[in-house]
């Protein structure tokens, strides 16, 4: 018993003697906290009794709490805790009797070599299109219980991308892979310290499993077949496993490989870089009524647990004299079709106005009093209408087709401000029909642009007459404070005395664009004036 006990002094004051000789390295950024924790066991001392020490200051336990957080540091049990490392230094627990002791060797890093940041970081694996969430580590960061250190969040940041990105990806790419770092964040006495780390995420391909499936047919395909004759439909594919198999099956039976049945299958196996191709031929010998009645399958079937299947129908095939017949009719009905809508387009506008004289058309009443305005503005001599033309113009619409107009010289009263009026005029009829003249007899083309804007709030319908001089530029010879409004019109040709017959083109395009006139009698804005 004497001799054990003696034996046990000597192993412990051997174990006490190297720990005193112990010394762990801890590596820290510069200006950045941590924390060192003594790990003296228990059976050495009270473990509320650790004595501190370091090179610069021999007692640090004699510190009061203000000098303390003057010289940024903080002791609490068996932790030191330095909030802003600055130089490189030792420092030692110790129990209370000083009989085992630990140093530290705490060595401050303004840079960082490649071996160092190897050594310093804590990588993270994900794989493609698969949830991922980065940990910040809290490796030589401050216990969670030591009191008036609180924990200010987490900042992530991505070498070489800013601002910061997150740390949790719902599916991870590869583009996400990099150099992350975290920066730990620590409230003390109202001033913010932090603790930074570096952590790679290495995003590798996402293992795909090679799954069996049928390339051929596809499902509800169609094989039209000749009765009384064989016919063979293939069913192929692509295999991984010497355990797969294919066949065919009838509604709830299965199609046998025996060939002298009426319906059979026969089966082939092709082995390329890795795959099995496969072929299942269902084979007919003769095709019966019977068959078209029925629906056929080709069913896969893995050891995994995996299946699938196609399903496929049969159709009698058209003779040729019916598929002839059949091609002629569906030509000759896109030939009338396609010669009907040519006809149409080319005589929209004779069978717009043959409807109108016929079933007596009348567009309905919409509160208007006229059914257009007459506008001149003064044009190029060559390019607008003379007087006789004028009135000519003005006495067709009005006594051969019934349209009620309103004549700015006629129906507007003398001294009447001029805005006003032409744009009450335009208020009450349908379209405006915009004339060149020269010279000028009407408001002018000055007043027609202050005008604008009503034009197109009301959204009026606008037809432009041009002359046969204008028709190769299509309202491009229309003064240029005009060219705008232009756009938004119609355009019809005055080609002079060919245009004096009312059945000529340049009267069906003006009345097709006009639309039918309505069926009330005319209406003033103002009396006439002599």
């Amino acid at each position: 018993m004497v001799m054990a006990r003696g034996l046990g002094i000597v192993l412990l004051t051997s174990l006490i003697g190297v720990s005193q000789h112990i010394a762990r390295e801890v590596q820290v950024k510069a200006g950045e906290m941590v924390a060192l924790y003594c790990p003296l066991h228990r059976a050495f001392s009270n473990p509320e009794v650790i004595t501190w020490t370091s090179t610069q200051q021999t007692d640090l336990n004699n510190m009061s709490p203000a000098e303390q957080r003057h010289r940024a540091m903080l002791l609490h049990g068996r932790s030191l805790v330095l909030f802003s490392a600055a130089v490189n230094g030792n420092y030692s627990c110790s129990t209370g009797n000083g009989s085992s002791q630990l140093w530290f060797r705490l060595v401050v890093q303004t840079t960082q070599s490649r071996e160092d940041q190897k050594q310093s970081q804590y990588s993270k694996t994900c794989f493609a299109e698969e949830a991922c969430r980065l940990h910040c580590p809290d490796v030589n960061t401050p216990a969670a219980n030591i009191p008036n250190i609180t924990s200010n969040g987490i900042i992530w940041n991505k070498e070489g991308e800013l601002p910061a990105t997150g740390n949790y990806f719902p599916r991870v790419e590869e583009n996400n892979g990099g150099v992350y770092t975290c920066t730990r964040l620590y409230l003390y006495y109202g001033q913010i310290y932090n603790k930074t780390f570096t952590v790679p995420l290495i995003v590798q391909p996402k293992e795909i499993p090679m799954i069996p499936a049928i390339t051929s047919p596809n499902n509800s395909d169609v094989f039209y077949v000749h009765l009384g004759s064989p016919k063979v439909i293939d069913c192929q594919a692509v295999l991984y496993s010497e355990f797969d198999d294919i066949f065919w099956s009838s509604e709830k039976s299965f199609i046998k490989k025996n060939s002298s049945f009426p319906v059979f299958y026969n089966y082939s196996r092709e082995y390329i870089a890795g795959e099995i191709k496969v072929v299942a031929s269902l084979v007919f010998r003769k095709v019966s009524e019977e068959d078209l009645l029925k629906r056929y399958s080709c069913r896969l079937e893995s050891e995994t647990g995996f299946s699938s299947s196609v399903t496929i129908n049969l159709a009698k095939e058209a003779s040729p004299a019916h598929l002839y017949l059949a091609l002629c009719v569906v030509g000759i009905m896109l030939v009338v079709i396609a010669a009907t809508v040519v006809v149409c387009l080319k005589l929209k506008t004779d069978i717009a106005l043959f409807l109108q004289r016929s079933l007596c058309c009348r567009s309905p009443s919409d509160g208007k009093s006229y059914d257009a305005f007459l506008m001149y503005y003064e044009s190029d001599a060559d390019a607008g209408l003379h007087e006789e033309d004028r009135k000519y113009l003005e006495r067709v619409l009005e006594e051969r087709f019934g349209y009620s107009l309103c004549l700015y010289e006629r129906d507007v009263l003398p001294g009447q401000a001029e805005a006003e009026a032409v744009l009450e005029c335009i208020e009450q009829s349908r379209a405006v029909v915009l004339v060149p003249t020269s010279p000028d007899p009407g408001p002018g083309s000055g007043l027609l642009i202050a005008l604008h804007e009503a034009l197109v709030e009301r959204q009026t319908r606008l037809v432009f007459i041009n002359t046969d001089t204008t028709e190769e530029l299509k309202c491009g010879l229309l003064p240029e404070t005009l060219q705008f409004l232009s756009e938004t019109g119609d355009c019809v040709t005055w080609k002079g005395q060919s245009s004096m017959q009312p059945s000529s083109s340049f009267w069906k395009q003006l009345r097709y664009y006009l639309a039918a006139p309505q069926y009330s009698a005319k209406a003033r804005l103002l009396p006439q004036t002599v």
